[in-house]
């Protein structure tokens, strides 16, 4: 019996290049797309195009045949330092746009029916995300709609898009929400890093009694998801009778203050904080977990903890290499 064929848009990025490794190991077949290979690792991707998804003909390339799961990961992205500036605005719409529609009317036109979607937790209302401490981000809330950024808004009509194509040409596309996904091999430096990669890099680069420096109060909330974990949500998303939109994260809030002790604490450093002003996006966020346990019979179950400890040590021997 031949292996099952699996395409994953955005093989190069951090998830990506995890997802691949994971659809290898059961047993798949897989092809690769993205502008560039993994950073970090090599691809153990089957067969790897390097194109950009944006220009129909790279589109028409790598989708030339049927796959029997599609997971479009590709988008403009980054951490707040990219996302909420508002300098990129125009390029995060455009691009990711432009990715997404030319996925879906491909997969169409290809009868391939399952396409998974990874939005972001970053469609949630911004004026339900003011309280730190009590953030609303139940699937639900998504309407009356009010992302924080221009990047929020695209995933909101992405979502739409591939779940336009589930009634009106009977596909079966899956779309999750994800929370700040976080692990080895993640983009650790150069504007586009998230939270974790940024903090663990900084207390990696600093001394014992260092200040290390944090954007706004510190006093902001989110939750981190570690990549094992979101793989396990999206494999069990794709595979299921529900199309979503859910989220798959980690409802171990924290703040990011509390982020940089518990990094400290991995590294056996005391580390002081210096606030100063930056993009911060809302005050609080966290994955509401009550629809995945419904639909799927699954929550994501590991510690934070755990998580950056794995996280910590990669970026640490990253920050030796490059020193």
């Amino acid at each position: 019996m031949s292996a099952k064929h699996a395409l994953v848009l955005g093989a190069g990025g951090f998830i990506g290049s995890h997802l691949v490794r994971r659809l290898k190991r059961e047993g798949f077949w897989v092809r690769g797309v993205d502008l560039k290979f993994p950073e970090y690792s090599e691809t153990d991707a089957d067969d790897f195009i390097v194109g950009d998804l944006r220009r129909a003909e790279v589109c028409d390339l790598a989708i030339d045949r049927r796959f029997d799961e599609v997971f479009q990961l590709a988008a403009d992205m980054g951490g707040a330092g990219y996302i909420f500036t508002g300098e990129h605005d125009a390029a995060i719409m455009h691009n990711s746009a432009m990715i997404n529609l030319n996925i879906a009317d491909r997969c169409h036109r290809r009868n391939i029916r399952s396409v998974f979607y990874s939005s972001s937790a970053c469609i949630y209302p911004a004026y339900n995300q003011e309280d730190p401490d009590n953030p609303n981000c139940a699937e639900a809330s998504a309407y009356p709609a009010a992302p924080d950024s221009e990047y929020g808004w695209e995933k909101l009509f992405s979502e739409r898009l591939f779940l336009s194509y589930n009634r009106n040409y009977g596909m079966r596309n899956r779309v999750a929400r994800y929370h700040n996904i976080f692990g080895p091999e993640g983009t650790w430096m150069g504007g586009k890093e998230k939270a974790p990669a940024a903090i663990c890099r900084k207390v990696a680069m600093a001394s014992s009694g260092d200040a290390i420096e944090i954007w706004g109060d510190g006093k902001q909330t989110r939750s981190f998801l570690y990549v094992d974990e979101c793989l396990e949500g999206t494999t069990r998303l794709m595979r299921s009778a529900f199309e979503g939109p859910v989220n798959i994260g980690s409802e171990e809030m924290v703040t990011i203050n509390g982020l940089v002790d518990i990094v400290a604490e991995i590294a056996g450093k005391r580390i002081d904080k210096h606030h100063i002003p930056g993009p911060t996006g809302v005050r609080g966020r966290n994955s509401d977990n009550r629809l995945i346990e419904e639909k799927l019979g699954w929550r994501p179950s590991q510690t934070l903890t755990a998580g950056l400890e794995r996280t910590y040590e990669w970026i640490e021997r990253q920050v030796r290499k490059n020193g």
